[in-house]
């Protein structure tokens, strides 16, 4: 094999990379191919048996993927390097990274490992691998190691490769959600078909969610007409496939406003975020399916902690903490971070039943922690059913929530070189800066950048910067409760900035090439 950097293929805790020449772009930008994606299925075999303290060749191993048109030959290349330490591989097929981690605490399977061929939302010509065990995702750590054994594979185990079966467990992790909505639901009338007399329509993005209308929603008694791009087309055509884009959001809405639905779906290509949308075509979405993903656990934890991202708002934790109870805790962003400190506090004592980032992501412990769109979905559609039985709106559990009237995303960028040491100097400026603003202060304990609240004349808002692990950028979060009162922040802001460093990349805080995140 030609000299490659695998660190390069590590993204957190998992694996991306470019599977296909980009358009515009050569062969020579293809890092993932079968021959790499192979030597990743020969060492996690040989990671998992390491871990495990077994012998790869009493391990079974599963194989999924999403829709991307570099799925199955990657696919094909994993197992047979899986295969060739002699561990037994279960070939899934079209899956979703949740009913990945799911074969592997289900009865009958038990899977001792998994991978999701992968790449989220990101585009067409890129994949990566998601890897499982029964202790859910693997960590940082674990990547790296599993990445460092690939580098040195070597020799394979000598005997017989082990079995390549193909097995349809999408049916077994359907059936899951089709009985945790029924069991939920609880329709003394339509015990089997709780979802009869409502419309609801899904934007699968032509990713692998697809799946959800006939095999959740149908068997439910829901009337699905008019949802969209269930077929799976890993050129993704349509929109951007991603939860968090007003593309895909827009989307939705049409869907939604042309079939006269009561809700509507969308999800991401590997199902393991999702978001919604009342029937007036009002987003649940960012803030609001946060607030109420959390009115529900609440409800049926009271007290308990909700672990957010660091990007939520301010309305966001009134909501939470005044309204409903609870204890707002924000943390870094990344769903394993989030995923990772909900699990932290429960084992330190401090009870925590959801761990969800603005993303989609959202986890619960019920659900062993995992990051699963759908069964978020499944959740949400209960609650919808018994809304409808008492004569209520779903809309109405976060009527309450004070959200805010201007919220924008940036990312300022930073020359390449040492950019991480250079963010790090600007971060540390901006505290002692802050510090002489009338009106601002740093909110302490953060765990990542710095976030400002901002009570300026006219402001009523905040904002966070905070340094990317992995591109040369400072993503700014700013969010202001007034008309214009963003506008003046950033007015702020820049001045402080262009002084500490004039490297940076400013003009995305030009009005013109502002994103508008409402």
């Amino acid at each position: 094999m030609v000299a490659m950097d695998w660190k390069a293929l590590q993204n957190g805790s998992d694996i991306r990379g470019v599977a296909m020449a980009p358009e515009g772009g050569s062969d020579a930008d293809v890092n993932l191919t079968p021959l790499v994606v192979r030597r990743l299925g020969l060492a996690f075999a040989r990671w998992l048996g390491q871990t495990l303290e077994r012998e790869p060749r009493a391990l079974t191993i599963a194989v999924g993927r999403d829709s991307r048109i570099s799925g199955p030959a990657l696919a094909a290349a994993l197992s047979e390097g899986i295969a060739a330490e002699g561990a037994r591989v279960l070939d899934f097929g079209l899956a979703s990274t949740p009913a990945m981690f799911m074969s592997t605490v289900t009865p009958g399977y038990r899977c001792d490992g998994a991978v999701m061929l992968t790449a989220s939302h990101l585009p067409a010509h890129r994949n990566g691998c998601k890897f499982f065990t029964a202790r859910g995702g693997l960590n940082r750590e674990d990547i790296t190691t599993l990445l460092e054994l690939a580098a040195g594979a070597g020799r394979e185990a000598s005997g017989p490769a082990g079995p390549v079966e193909e097995i349809d467990f999408m049916s077994v992790y359907t059936s899951q959600l089709v009985e945790r909505i029924r069991q939920g639901a609880a329709h003394p009338e339509h015990p089997d078909q709780p979802l009869a007399g409502l419309k609801i329509v899904v934007d699968a993005g032509n990713g692998a969610g697809g799946f959800f209308v006939d095999r959740v929603l149908e068997p439910l008694g829901a009337d699905t007409t008019g949802s969209r791009f269930l077929e799976p087309d890993g050129r993704f055509p349509n929109h951007v496939p991603n939860p968090e884009h007003p593309d895909a959001m827009a989307a939705l809405r049409d869907a939604v406003l042309a079939g006269g639905a009561d809700f509507g779906i969308a999800f991401d290509p590997d199902v393991d975020r999702a978001a919604a949308m009342e029937g007036s075509g009002r987003e649940i979405n960012r803030n609001r399916l946060v607030a109420l993903a959390a009115a529900v656990v609440l409800r049926e934890h009271p007290g308990t902690t909700i672990v957010t991202d660091s990007v939520t708002s301010e309305g966001l934790t009134e909501f939470i903490e005044d309204g409903l109870g609870g204890v707002h805790h924000r943390f870094r962003r990344g769903y394993r971070n989030v995923i990772n400190e909900a699990m932290r506090l429960n084992a330190a004592g401090e009870p925590c039943w959801l761990a969800i980032e603005t993303s989609g992501h959202a986890a619960l412990k019920e659900n062993h922690f995992l990051d699963d769109g759908a069964y978020l979905v499944a959740m949400l559609l209960v609650e919808l059913a018994r809304a409808r039985r008492e004569g209520r709106d779903l809309g109405d559990l976060i009527a309450e929530l004070r959200e805010p009237a201007e919220s924008r995303e940036y990312r300022i960028g930073l020359p390449a070189q040492d950019f991480a040491a250079r963010g790090e100097r600007i971060l540390d400026a901006l505290r002692e800066s802050v510090a002489a603003e009338p009106g601002w202060r740093v909110v302490p304990d953060t765990h990542e950048g710095v976030r400002v609240t901002c009570r300026g004349p006219g402001e009523q808002g905040w904002f966070l910067l905070r340094l990317s692990l992995h591109d040369p950028v400072l993503p700014l979060n700013v969010e202001s409760e007034v008309s214009g009162g963003a506008d003046r922040i950033e007015r702020r802001l820049a001045r402080l900035l262009s002084a500490m460093d004039t490297s940076m990349e400013l003009g995305a805080l030009d009005a013109r090439q502002r994103t508008d995140a409402n």
